[in-house]
């Protein structure tokens, strides 16, 4: 699963996903992808859930770029522990995502595989999601 190698904080406060996304909201690998309707944590485990899903059905054809990664520590205190006593251990990553931020990218496939393999990557993640085509696809065909 994805995670950072090292980090300069172990530990990090939780800010809420607010607003759109500035970064990443634009086609740069690949001719489909999958882009966001919501803001929301993604975590490790989903990404990982989503990227299988789409290249089982794929078949290992064409190519598959994941647009983010879980860089956000969330820490989990044990069960039956009273308040106090600092911050919990680390128990997962996640991916910050704001709404209109691409997940992932495909090219080298049909547009009808690309679609329903993104279509079952999109079941395994926790937002809305939209299919996109790259622009240079969309003005070859007219």
């Amino acid at each position: 699963m994805l995670q950072p190698k090292r980090t300069k904080y172990n530990k990090q406060q939780k800010q809420p996903v607010k607003g759109n996304s500035t970064k990443g909201t634009r086609l740069s690998y690949g001719e489909y992808g999958i882009k966001t309707l919501e803001s929301s944590w993604i975590t490790a485990r989903q990404i990982e859930a989503a990227r299988i899903a789409a290249t089982r059905y794929m078949k290992r054809e064409g190519q598959l770029w994941i647009k983010i990664f879980p860089d956000k520590p969330i820490t989990k205190k044990p069960q039956e522990v009273r308040m106090g006593k600092g911050k919990g251990n680390v128990d997962h990553w996640v991916a910050n995502t704001k709404r209109g931020r691409i997940l992932f990218e495909i090219s080298g496939v049909s547009i009808s595989i690309a679609k329903e393999a993104l279509r079952l990557a999109s079941h395994k993640l926790p937002v809305k999601t939209k299919f996109i085509i790259s622009n240079h696809l969309i003005n070859n065909e007219n």
